[in-house]
């Protein structure tokens, strides 16, 4: 229960009050300026409101002031400034308000620490308020409206600042050159204002400076070759500029033997990319200049860059080849120079970058061949070589890489046919190998690829006919055929395929009736136009088909007698089958966790009466759990198959718009860490989904045991008493991977709107299945794009903007994860009783970033942390700076799910590499 700050008694002489997390309330009392003996007064975090209290003047021995992540507002008293004696003040985020006043710091010449950041503050800084403050080191306003120039004057004599954040305000005008005359300073942030003009050349005199931010204003102009004379540089941003000229300025940053991350994007720099980017450091990991109009080739020195993980350089004007000596770049994550004017081959060598995962090449004026060696690249998810000139036969190894998720060659000059067995990539999502002259037949192994949706293979000359093994593909949804030479009829069956919504087989040479249901449903005649002998759908104009009629008494004979046959040998077929099946269960040799989920697909709906016995009437005993719209029951199938069935309480209104959201998104996404649609029952009175069972929980009990219920189920699971920081980054990892599919993988974006712990569910392996989209949108439009939302998510997971006005975009997702990654590694709900007033999560995680993070970390966490990982503390640093970015109350702010997956494997691979290190050094010791 919370309490008031009071009055003390009048003996008491208090030199310290440190009440840090303790929970107050109301106001700060006028009468703690009687406490005249204190030195040190630290209320974080504390949930105090209203005035900072004038009365605070009068305590004139206190050195240490810090009232961060409270609730104060209105105006900074300006009697503060008669601490005289203060080495430490901190008021950062809280709701003040107003100008900073004039005098705040004129008799504080021993103040070493001054934070306002995360305010509401406005106006300019004020011209004098530094002026008497020879021993600051550390300036932080950011976060608030602080606007107009930086006055020369407040910059000339902070000598020792080693620490600048003014970004995220409205700053305008010019950096000034007098920030040259802070010798001592590291690290300068002063992105996301609207500052203009030059980058001054007196930032080279900065030879201490680690990260130079300057990302998101309006800076023109070239950059000088400033970075001759610092040798601690980390971190340059300069993205999102007007900046322009050339690269030239790169030279000077070879002295600098600890930069590690380079962004140059979204800006007008011209010329080509010099060769001494070869002497950068080796410990550089971001070489990202994208956007700009860079031309000439990819320097070979870039493979002097051994450490390099992500090379970014699409949308330029670069021509060239890529340079052989790039294979020796082992780290290589990413390559993309995409959309540019390349060509020449792709290295021979190209599979001994063993740890590629994006390759994306396409929009040049590549030819050859695909090198054989392209079959090592065993980390491969994304590759696309479309709109290039590639003009041989496709290599038979690269449809066996397991991890291919998109593959996209299209528009190319590929000849021959493709191999015989292209089903190897068990993960593929979508194909496309449209417009690039292949011959022969179709292989029949597509259908092993059963996670794929989207396949495309119109405008080349297959023949004869459709496979039959495309029955298999039972997550397609967008299948084009077109402008092929296939014969044939077209197969019942692909009016029996669930998920199938776009389908596409114009122009070809088939024949005979035209499917009913289904995909044909809703055909249009572009979809099939070009089919001289086809029949039926007389709504699209096509001639009737003519019953055939037997022509002899053998085909009277056996229009009798065949489906006798086929009914006793299909009775037959199936008594052997579960006389089989039987005894191998019997030996333990059959499970049924290992039956694959898609073959328990119906080509029908399931009837009510099958759902009735599966969960035994829905029994309590199957009880799953109860969400917003109805209850989820465990149910067992005729098949022996083990399933959830989620089951609408159809007297809510919105269940149904519930249902049919669901159905929509879950019939259209597969993604093998997206939960999976298996069938539905439908009728007036009653609807449910079949889904995947899950039967390790949710990722809410792992966090959050807080009932004898959980509590036995978590004893179940050997892999959760070791929950540790890699464990807990696989799970963030997962459903990374699952979003980042959601919002840019597939054709149509998917909003998930309600991204939280108890939406994320576990098979028996401890792989994470996000699921429930029941209030799920669709988004069609940019990355800027918005959907209005009228069923909102769960309260502490919704973004600002959604919350507040029910607009949703993939940014809301990346809000509602960033919440949930900052839950999982503090083991606090973001609705905890200790999130009072302003306090929330997000503002209690970065009040204590980025020094105290160990201290908010979940118990269970520490335990299971490799005692090897000396160095944890940047990687909480890292995790936790990404739950903020995503966290952040602007969507602008906000990383993509792309990005947000990229800097997660990041973290977990340089995790592994410490560990293993580590434990090396210790076994050898």
């Amino acid at each position: 229960m919370g309490r008031s700050l009071v009055q003390p008694p009048p003996a008491a002489r208090h030199t310290a009050l440190w009440l840090v997390d303790v929970p107050l309330h109301g106001a700060l009392s006028q009468h703690i300026g009687n406490l005249s003996f204190l030195t040190m007064l630290n209320l974080t975090r504390t949930g105090i409101a209203g005035h900072i209290p004038a009365e605070l003047g009068r305590l004139h021995w206190l050195r240490f002031l810090d009232l961060l992540g409270n609730s104060l507002s209105y105006t900074i008293p300006s009697t503060i400034g008669n601490l005289t004696r203060l080495e430490f003040l901190r008021l950062m985020n809280n709701n003040l308000s107003g100008q900073i006043p004039p005098q705040l710091l004129q008799s504080m010449r021993n103040l070493q620490w001054f934070s306002l950041a995360g305010n509401e503050l406005s106006g300019n800084i004020p011209l004098y308020l530094f002026n008497n403050t020879p021993f600051l080191k550390h300036i932080n306003l950011g976060n608030n409206s602080l606007s107009r120039p930086i006055p020369p004057a407040v910059l000339s004599n902070l000598t020792c600042l080693t620490e600048l954040e003014l970004s995220f305000n409205n700053l305008t005008g010019e950096i000034n050159k007098e920030l040259g005359l802070m010798q001592e300073l590291s690290y300068l942030h002063l992105g996301d204002n609207f500052l203009t003009g030059l980058i001054p050349p007196s930032l080279g005199n900065l030879s201490k400076l680690s990260y130079l931010l300057l990302s998101q204003n309006s800076l023109s102009g070239s950059v000088p070759a400033i970075f001759e004379s610092i040798r601690t540089l980390i971190m340059l941003y300069l993205q999102f500029n007007n900046l322009s000229g050339n690269l030239n300025f790169l030279s000077s940053l070879s002295n600098s033997m600890r930069f590690q991350n380079l962004g140059l994007d979204y800006n007008s720099f011209t010329g080509r990319i010099p060769d001494t980017v070869g002497n950068l450091s080796a410990e550089l990991l971001e070489f990202s200049l994208s956007y700009n109009k860079l031309t000439g080739g990819l320097p070979s020195s870039l493979s002097n860059l051994s450490n390099l993980e992500r090379i970014h350089l699409a949308n330029n004007q670069l021509t060239g080849e890529i340079p052989e000596s790039i294979t020796r770049v082992q780290n290589l994550i990413l390559l993309i120079v995409s959309n540019n004017d390349m060509s020449g081959t792709i290295p021979a060598q190209i599979g001994m970058l063993s740890n590629l995962q994006w390759l994306h090449i396409y929009g040049n004026r590549f030819h050859g061949c695909i090198p054989e060696s392209i079959g090592n690249l065993t980390m491969l998810e994304h590759l696309s070589l479309y709109e290039n000139q590639f003009n041989s036969t496709i290599p038979a190894r690269l449809f066996h890489l397991d991890k291919i998720i998109l593959l996209d060659l299209s528009i190319n000059s590929f000849s021959g046919q493709l191999p015989s067995d292209v089903g190897g990539m068990k993960q593929v999502d979508a194909i496309d190998l449209s417009f690039i002259f292949l011959l022969g037949s179709i292989p029949k192994s597509f259908g092993k690829l059963s996670m794929l949706t989207k396949l495309n293979l119109s405008q080349n000359s297959f023949e004869d006919s459709i496979p039959m093994s495309f029955e298999e593909l039972r997550s397609l949804e967008w299948l084009d055929l077109s402008s092929n030479n296939l014969s044939g009829t077209i197969p019942m069956f692909l009016a029996n395929l669930t998920f199938l919504k776009t389908l596409n087989i114009s122009f070809n040479n088939l024949q005979g009736k035209v499917p009913e249901g289904g995909v044909f449903s809703n055909i249009s005649l572009q979809s099939l136009i070009g089919n001289t002998g086809l029949c039926g759908i007389p709504r699209l104009g096509f001639s009737p088909c003519m019953e055939k009629q037997p022509h002899s008494n053998t085909a009277h004979f056996l229009r009798f007698l065949l489906p006798s046959i086929i009914v006793a040998f299909g009775c037959t077929v199936i008594f052997i089958y579960q006389t089989i099946r039987k005894k191998l269960k019997n030996k333990g040799e059959i499970k049924d966790s290992s039956i694959d989920p898609s073959n328990v697909m119906y080509h029908g709906h399931l009837s009510y009466h099958e759902l009735i016995l599966a969960t035994g009437n829905f029994c309590d005993n199957n009880l799953l759990g109860t969400g917003s719209f109805g209850k989820v029951y465990k149910g067992q199938l005729s098949t022996g198959f083990t399933v959830a069935v989620k089951v609408l309480d159809m007297q809510q209104e919105q269940a149904i718009r519930s249902f049919d959201a669901e159905c929509s998104t879950l019939c259209m996404a597969r993604h093998r860490n997206l939960i999976k649609i298996l069938n539905v029952c439908s009728n007036m009175e009653f609807r449910a989904l079949v889904l995947q069972y899950m039967p390790s929980g949710s990722l809410e009990m792992l966090l959050h045991f807080d009932s004898i219920e959980h509590l036995g189920f978590l004893k179940r699971l050997d892999s959760i008493e070791h929950l540790g920081f890699l464990q807990r980054l696989d799970i963030m990892l997962d459903v990374s991977m699952a979003m980042e599919y959601l919002h840019h993988e597939h054709h149509k974006v998917v909003l998930h709107c309600d991204l939280k712990p108890s939406n994320v569910l576990f098979d028996e392996d401890m792989t994470a299945h996000v699921a429930d989209f029941g209030i799920a949108k669709l988004l069609l439009g940019d990355d800027n794009s918005m959907i209005t939302a009228s069923m909102l998510g769960t309260l502490g997971y919704m973004a600002p903007e959604y919350g507040s006005y029910g607009k949703a975009s993939r940014k809301s997702d990346v809000f509602s994860y960033g919440i949930m990654l900052l839950e999982v590694f503090t083991g606090k709900r973001p609705t905890d009783p200790m999130f009072v007033a302003d306090l929330s999560i997000r503002r209690w995680v970065h009040q204590a970033f980025p020094t105290q993070l160990a201290s908010l970390l979940d118990d269970p966490l520490l335990q299971g942390v490799s005692s090897s990982a000396s160095n944890l503390n940047d990687f909480l640093t890292a995790t936790f700076e990404l739950g903020l970015i995503c966290s952040s109350d602007s969507p602008d702010h906000r990383m993509s799910m792309r990005d947000v997956t990229m800097a997660l494997k990041k973290i977990k691979k340089h995790y592994t590499e410490s560990i293993l290190s580590a434990t090396t050094t210790s076994a050898t010791q």
